[in-house]
This record gives structure tokens, sequence and C-alpha cells, in this order.
């Protein structure tokens, strides 16, 4: 099993909390000693930041969110006051998708931007990558770091990168420049195996043999349908601008948290305590500063808005002693019909019903609406088909009806009783609202 930093990344249990201890306390120390926000942020909430010793004294720190990033920053103010060194010490200027409110502006460090590569090298390593491999990268480069970051991490491991930035580019990247491994999104994937079928380039044929999925969550059925089509299984990986990045070894037993450069916990919805090992929460980060490096932007304890749970802190089989999480998903992502969380990843689930994909090019839309009485309410589902004409409408419907409902059993009653209705719209190639779009399309709509 190869390793990119082996001492660090199989760390005995005991010295690595002893290793995250210590920076969780530099890094209160840098912050209080950097960022114009935590000077005041310390002062305002009479904390001694010497009195953070251990990962467990976060939990005695304000929760830091999206919004208060925002508030921090121009307009708002006329300074950056998260920024924590000089401008002389800055290496690049970088900022979030801003898919969910004005884009979060950070400043990065060269010493941010290698130990952000150092967790892109883990993942590409973990995952089987070495020297030679030729990746098609299928993010953007522009002021989100993960394409970027994910190159910087190339240098390391010695692959060879074909920057193309989107997975629309044209199929004879493939058969010239015979790319051996590609990173983009399930979707993205999904639609790239598909152009290369409809151009008589069999994928599981074509000399790729390595697939980096990430950008944003799914649906454990739709990662299977893309592992079918390209006939191997695809690595897992979870990412942001604040610092995220985990990803899978070739177990896929969870994704590994770079315990010694981020320190990750998870709350409860109320965000006062911590959840168990094993049950859902939400998670909060803390950006870890070694001693003697910079950080251009420090976070502490601040709330990703994702949701994910902790599989296992023991020795996976690959060796590494780093935790494991499960898949995040997002928590804006959750609707609530009759009090009950309904995610995008249960009607994906839904949708990828094995059997469903016989029939469906997997592309899907959902709309919430009121119903007709006060206490009804409307999910109705359009799914593009391969060949509208000859779907077996009836199959997919049934299918769906009874996935759905195992993925949230609390609506079980209330589609029993008529409450809530499933409708179904069958569309052909392109038929969907969300290709009309020109922002990024919204897998489920709220239209009560």
């Amino acid at each position: 099993m190869a390793f990119f930093n082996e001492d660090i990344e199989t760390m005995p249990r005991a010295d690595l909390d002893i290793l995250i201890d210590e920076r969780v306390r530099n890094t209160v120390r840098y912050a209080a000693e950097n960022s114009l926000f935590y000077k005041k942020w310390f002062s305002e909430h009479n904390i001694d930041p010497l009195s953070i010793k251990e990962h467990e004294d976060l939990r005695e720190l304000p929760i830091i969110t999206g919004d208060i990033i925002r508030q921090n920053q121009p307009p708002v103010t006329p300074h950056f006051n998260f920024k924590s060194v000089s401008c002389r010490d800055v290496y690049t200027i970088n900022e979030t998708s801003g898919t969910s409110g004005i884009p979060k502006s950070f400043f990065l460090t060269w010493d941010d931007w290698k130990r952000y590569s150092e967790k892109y090298a883990r993942i590409f390593v973990s995952y089987g990558l070495e020297r030679g491999d030729r990746v098609a990268i299928c993010a953007s480069y522009g002021m989100n770091i993960g394409a970027s970051a994910m190159t910087v991490a190339a240098k390391k491991i010695g692959l060879t990168i074909i920057p193309e930035g989107k997975c629309t580019f044209p199929i004879r990247v493939i058969e010239s420049y015979k790319p051996t491994a590609i990173v983009g999104s399930v979707f993205k994937l999904i639609r790239l195996a598909k152009r290369m079928e409809a151009a008589g380039l069999d994928p599981k044929n074509s000399g790729i043999r390595k697939l980096i999925v990430g950008g944003e969550s799914f649906a454990p059925e739709s990662r299977a349908y893309l592992d079918s089509l390209w006939g191997f299984d695809t690595c897992n990986s979870y990412g942001s601008t604040e610092g995220t990045m985990c990803g899978e070894c070739t177990e896929r037993s969870g994704l590994h948290v770079a315990e010694d450069l981020i320190h990750l916990d998870l709350y409860d919805q109320t965000l006062n305590s911590f959840v168990p090992d094993g049950k859902e929460g939400k998670i909060v980060i803390t950006t870890l500063v070694p001693q003697g490096e910079k950080a251009g932007t420090v976070l502490i304890n601040y709330n990703t808005d994702d949701i994910t749970a902790v599989t296992s802190r023991d020795l996976c089989s690959c060796g590494r002693t780093h935790m494991r999480i499960n898949n995040p998903k997002r928590d804006a992502e959750n609707y609530y019909i009759y009090s009950v969380p309904v995610n995008r990843i249960n009607i994906e689930a839904a949708v990828f019903y094995p059997e469903n994909m016989q029939d469906l090019t997997g592309e899907y839309e959902a709309f919430i609406y009121s119903g007709e009485d006060p206490d009804e309410t409307i999910l109705r589902v359009s799914m593009e088909c391969e060949d509208v004409g000859r779907c077996d409408r009836r199959l997919i419907k049934d299918n769906f009806t009874e996935k759905f409902l195992k993925e949230v059993p609390d609506l079980k009653l209330q589609y029993e009783e008529g409450l809530l209705k499933i409708a179904f719209r069958f569309t052909e190639k392109g038929g969907l609202e969300l290709y009309r779009l020109k922002a990024r399309p919204k897998r489920i709509v709220d239209r009560r």
C-alpha cells in the first residue's frame, strides 16, 4: 500500500491526538495574534486564548458561519477582518463559488497551498494514482481552489495534468492524450461516458482506469450506476475552499480526514454539543496551523452547513489511522415535508433504482407543491428517458415510490393516507426545466 506521507498517515491514534491538540493550541494563538476578527472576537466573548488547550475545549467557543465571514469583508466592512497575514505574505486571493450567497473571500499563503495540495496528494495516492498517470481535471480553474490545488498536488506525485476544466471536452482529448484518470462530479462523468458511447468509444476500454468524484454530494445508487458505466470502482472525495479536503482509499470504507491539517467536529442541529460517532451531525471545522507556518485565513469552529457521520476512528485496512466519515451532504438541500427532512440524495437514490436505469438517463428534477387541500403536499418528479416512447413508466413509478419511502420512512403514513402525493413526468432528452436555466440548477425546488 502506497502513502504520500506515511509517518503522518499511519501515526498511532494516541500520538495523532497529541499532535491535533498541539495544533489546536497553536491555531487559536495564531488567530488571536494575527486576525482582526479573532482579536475582537476573543475580547468580546471574554475568552483567554491560552485557556484553549485541547480540541474538546473548542466546544466553549462560539460557532462561525458563512454569514459572519460575509459580514466581515467588503462591502459590509472596509477591511477583510478574517485575513491573518500582511498583504506581502498573500500568495493568492480566492473566493468560494457563491452558490449560497455572496462569495466568501480567502487569502492563502504558500504554506496554505502546501497544506491544501498535500491533502489532495494523499487522496490521489490512497486511491492508487502514481507517477506517470495522466489526469484530466474537470473542475473549474478560477477563484475557487479545487482544480488548482489538485494541479499542485500532481506535481508532488509526478502526475501529468490535462487541465480541461469541464467534462464537455471533445472525445478526441481521450483518444489523443490517453488520460488514465479523470476528476469530475458524478453527473458530469455519467454524461461523458454516454458521449463516449455515442461516439463509438467504450468507456470500459478507453484506457481510463480511475475516476475521482466530488464537487457535490450524491446517492450511493448514482455512484453505483457510474461505476457500471466505466467498469471499475470510483473514488469519492470532498473538498471546499475552506479546506475540508477528504477522500477515500481503495477500501472505500469512508473518506479519510487529514486530521493533522483540518480538525472536524460533528455537532447536533442546535450546534450546542457534539454528536457521537455513527450519528449524523453538522460538520464544524477548525483549520490547523502547524508551528512556524502561516495561514492567510484562519477558521475556528466554522459551520460548513454539511452533514455527515464518523464511520470509524479505528485502523483502516489500508493502514491509515485517520478517521473516516460518510459522504457529506448539504444541509441546505434538506426540504421539510410534514416536518420530515427530505434531501436531494433521497430523491436521487429512488431515481437511480437499478431497474430504472434501463430506461432513464439519470437526469432528474423534483418540485414540491401545495395541494388543493390545505393538508395536501405534492412531490412531482421529472425524469429524462433514453426513449420516452418506450419507457416502462409503471415499473419506474413503482420502483421510485418503494425506494423513496424506504429512504424517508417517516413519510410513509402520509403517503398511505393520501396526504402526500407523488406525481411523475417523463421527458425526452433535454426536456427538463433545468436545461433552460443559466445558473447552476437545483435538483429540488420548493414551490409551495
